[in-house]
């Protein structure tokens, strides 16, 4: 989740939001979230998990770009 907040104060096209699933049911089960972390990118891809850096970003490039990478769920 820190990842994803330094990527949007570096960037004005990246926003990253932290949800306690279980303060927020209605939204962990919209998500369907099953364990934590769990990153949504634009409301299409998703993927569970603390992955490392470059997989990470790999991960959210390859969701931007309509590609579906290793471990991401459509």
């Amino acid at each position: 989740m820190r990842l994803a907040h330094h990527l949007a104060v570096a960037s004005e096209w990246i926003r990253a939001d932290c949800v306690e699933a279980t303060e927020f049911p209605d939204l962990a089960q919209r998500y369907m979230v099953m364990a934590v972390p769990k990153t949504v990118v634009n409301e299409r891809v998703s993927f569970e998990g603390a992955l490392p850096e470059a997989q990470f970003v790999d991960a959210v490039l390859q969701a931007v770009n309509g590609q579906s990478g290793q471990g991401a769920e459509q």
